[in-house]
C-alpha cells in the first residue's frame, strides 16, 4: 500500500487517551508515515510497538493500527507536537515548549499514574532539562510521574531493541511496584 506522505505534512494525529490510565507514552511529533496512515509510531523499522511488548506492556506486539487496544492494558498515546514532519528536527524549540505545556494540561485532564516522553532530547528542550537522563525523573507533571524513555525511531542507533526493551521494561517494573 503506497502512501501519500507529501499530503501528511502538518496532519495531527488523534490522541488515544482515556482517565485513569497507567502511562501515556509521549511521542515527539508524527512522522509523515504516521500521519498517512493515521497511527501512531506507524513507520516500518520504528521500534515503539516491539519495545512496548518486550518491555512487558502488551502480552503481544500490536501492530500500529491496533493502537487503540493500548486503553485496554491501561495506555495511551499523544505527542508533544501534534503537526507531522518528515524530521523531529523540523520542529522549533518553541513548539517543543509550548508541548510541554500541553502535555500539563492532558496530565491534569485524564490523570495518568505516568507520562513517558518517548525522545530525551525533545524533553530536554520542552521542560528545559538540559541534563534530564533516560528514566524517571524528579520533577512531577500535574499528579503524574515523569519518565523519559529512548526514542525508539530506527535512526536511533544508540539504543538497539534489547536495550529499548530494557527501558521500557524499567518503567513497567517501577509502576508495578
Amino acid at each position: 500500500m503506497r502512501h501519500d506522505l507529501a499530503a501528511a505534512r502538518e496532519k495531527t494525529l488523534p490522541d488515544v487517551l482515556a482517565p485513569g490510565l497507567d502511562v501515556v507514552f509521549c511521542g515527539i511529533n508524527p512522522g509523515l508515515y504516521s500521519a498517512a496512515t493515521g497511527h501512531h509510531f506507524a513507520r516500518p523499522g520504528n521500534r515503539f510497538w516491539p519495545a512496548l511488548h518486550l518491555g512487558g506492556f502488551t502480552p503481544t506486539r500490536l501492530a500500529p493500527a491496533e493502537q487503540d487496544q493500548l486503553l485496554l492494558h491501561g495506555l495511551g498515546l499523544t505527542n508533544l507536537v501534534p503537526r507531522a514532519t518528515a524530521r523531529a528536527d523540523e520542529l522549533t524549540d518553541a513548539e517543543l515548549r509550548a508541548g510541554a505545556v500541553r502535555l500539563t494540561g492532558i496530565a491534569e485532564e485524564y490523570r495518568p499514574k505516568v507520562i513517558a516522553v518517548v525522545g530525551v532530547t525533545a524533553y530536554r528542550t520542552a521542560f528545559d532539562r538540559k541534563k534530564a537522563a533516560i528514566g524517571e525523573q524528579a520533577d512531577l507533571i500535574a499528579d503524574s510521574g515523569l519518565w523519559v524513555l529512548p526514542n525508539p525511531s530506527g535512526l536511533n542507533a544508540h539504543y538497539q531493541l534489547p536495550a529499548l526493551g530494557d527501558a521500557f521494561a524499567e518503567l513497567r517494573s517501577a509502576i508495578d511496584r
